[in-house]
């Protein structure tokens, strides 16, 4: 694996375990009479970049809350890597390998950074409570891996200086790249994230880019991406599928998306030069 600026050594170590195949078929979820997404399929192959697009309400974030088990869809199915995880608790989905960020940042605002990065470290976590009570020698060793991972992670997003910072003093955009962190510290072999960049300023969006895009080139993280901005869209993502009303527009790669008058003409809007 190419190495690259701050690349953790989770990232090279990983090999083989990074696959993350993904297969939606068929998937419909209703809110009572309210169909938030109906027959939507899509697939996600190891290493690709998938971006969700389209007007808001057309069920980007409910896809997101059926792919890690915060939804259960009434009808169709959801495999990962061959396993069908469609019923499957959100706590499950994360030791399987799918980690999220969310669309309101989901941190805790008291802790510090660094705390809130080791959080994410339990699901390798392979001792119990007398274990812990003892600080066996194992234990330590275990510890001292964790804290190197979420050292090396915070290197790579540049956030050595606020390591010990409340979250909840942070700026915004600090805390959608935390958050980033956490997720990453998971070691997730898909990487789910809803709207990162709602709320950033231009450098702050511009520094995220250049995170994501050094993830999927050096790392080959596997993403699904829900973004607004086109321009972000168009420059990150290898494919892109295209909701709209909860159904299934369009899809394929960036190009043939910006290209497809059923897209411009319900989405993009008919005036859209990218």
């Amino acid at each position: 694996m190419k190495a690259f600026r701050g690349q953790p050594s989770i990232f090279a170590e990983r090999g083989e375990n990074s696959q993350a195949d993904l297969t939606v078929k068929d998937l419909t979820l209703r809110f009572g009479g309210v169909v938030a997404l109906r027959n939507v399929s899509i697939e996600v192959r190891t290493g690709e970049l998938l971006a969700l697009i389209g007007p808001n309400g057309a069920g980007k974030t409910s896809l997101l809350n059926c792919l890690t088990g915060y939804y259960q869809p009434q009808e169709g199915a959801i495999f990962f890597n061959g396993e069908d995880i469609t019923t499957l608790p959100t706590h499950e989905l994360v030791g399987r390998g799918i980690g999220r960020t969310f669309q309101n940042i989901e941190l805790f605002p008291g802790m510090s950074v660094l705390s809130n990065m080791l959080m994410a470290r339990h699901v390798h976590s392979n001792y119990g409570l007398p274990a812990a009570l003892f600080f066996s020698g194992a234990v330590r060793r275990e510890e001292v891996r964790h804290r190197r991972i979420v050292e090396e992670i915070m290197d790579f997003l540049e956030m050595q200086g606020i390591r010990k910072k409340a979250v909840g003093s942070l700026p915004y955009g600090l805390r959608k790249r935390v958050e980033l962190g956490r997720a990453l510290a998971l070691e997730p072999k898909l990487l789910v994230l809803d709207e990162p960049f709602a709320g950033m300023n231009l450098e702050e969006k511009e520094d995220m880019v250049r995170f994501l895009m050094e993830l999927h080139a050096a790392w080959g993280q596997t993403m699904i991406l829900v973004e607004h901005d086109m321009s972000i869209v168009m420059s990150l993502s290898t494919q892109v599928v295209v909701l709209n009303f909860g159904e299934k527009l369009a899809e394929g790669t960036p190009e043939e998306v910006q290209n497809n008058h059923a897209v411009v003409t319900a989405y993009l809007g008919t005036d859209m030069i990218i």
